[in-house]
């Protein structure tokens, strides 16, 4: 049995704080306690005077591999209301599933609020609900084999902080949001979407350095400099594209292709369906790695 209050790691050091998802087991996927610990983490980092900048990581070899589907049951968890209604069996509820997507983005969103910097750490891989959380970060670093992309692009799902477009353009978030195409650290860096690129070694160490450099700037200005950055986002329209990217990420997991899909896991197994969804792609799980992208 998974401990919930272990599954996000805490911890201040040299004027910065790491938070780690601690799920190396599960591939540190995104469950309710995860989306929660990173959220209180962030708010215990913000509130502490001996932190000055934030590092947000994965245990193990890879930073979330999105969320777990195997743990559907915070989809029906009665927080989030009942139907207005006696619903038919199986129907869909619009105006929950929103509330409980939209508040996974509140969640998320809190890394974009944060007064602190906070940089992102891609260790292995970021899949799905994985770039929902990674891309509010402030600076992302990426060790040289890791891959970061959408695979849900293809079935399941529309981005909810829908972050792509604003840290790509359109060119780019096409490219990449219509296919869920995985995105080698190389490409990353080269369509500007990721700051540094470093060896898997040496990431850690890297990530740790260039968030102590900010010891080194006073928190108000670091605190000023983010809220008008951001503001230029917000003016853009970013609040409303992401309530229409949680909306749609519902309607996508409620079409009848979304319904054959998840029912065929029964039939063929979870890892054969993912393996028959990105074999056309040749990525994630089907990418032959002595391939370059």
């Amino acid at each position: 049995m998974e401990d919930d209050e272990q599954v996000v790691l805490y911890k201040e050091s040299d004027g910065i704080a790491i938070i780690s998802i601690n799920r190396p087991g599960k591939k540190n996927t995104l469950t309710e306690a995860v989306i929660q610990g990173i959220a209180e983490s962030i708010d215990r980092a913000t509130r502490s005077r001996d932190v000055a900048a934030i590092v947000l990581r994965g245990v193990g070899d890879t930073f979330t591999a999105g969320y777990d589907l195997t743990q559907n049951e915070q989809r029906f968890d009665p927080a989030f209301g009942s139907p207005p209604i006696d619903a038919r069996e199986g129907a869909w509820d619009p105006v929950r599933d929103y509330r409980m997507m939209g508040n996974n983005v509140r969640r998320f969103m809190s890394i974009w609020e944060c007064p602190k910097p906070v940089i992102g750490e891609i260790r292995g891989w970021a899949i799905g609900g994985a770039t929902d959380l990674v891309l509010c970060c402030d600076l992302l670093y990426m060790a040289e084999n890791a891959f970061i992309g959408y695979a849900p692009s293809r079935i399941y799902g529309t981005p909810t902080t829908m972050m792509w477009v604003y840290r790509l353009g359109l060119e780019h978030a096409k490219q990449f949001l219509l296919t869920g195409k995985a995105i080698s650290a190389e490409t990353a860096y080269r369509i500007g979407l990721v700051s540094e690129v470093v060896s898997e070694a040496a990431l850690s160490d890297q990530v740790e350095a260039a968030a102590k450099q900010f010891i080194n700037i006073p928190a108000n200005q670091l605190a000023l400099n983010k809220l008008l950055i951001n503001q230029a986002f917000e003016n853009m329209g970013l609040r409303t594209t992401q309530m229409l990217g949680t909306f749609f990420d519902g309607m996508t997991r409620h079409t009848e292709e979304a319904y054959r899909w998840v029912e065929s896991f029964e039939e063929k197994g979870f890892r054969q369906i993912i393996s028959e969804r990105d074999k056309p792609w040749q990525d994630y799980g089907e990418r032959n790695p002595d391939e370059k992208e």
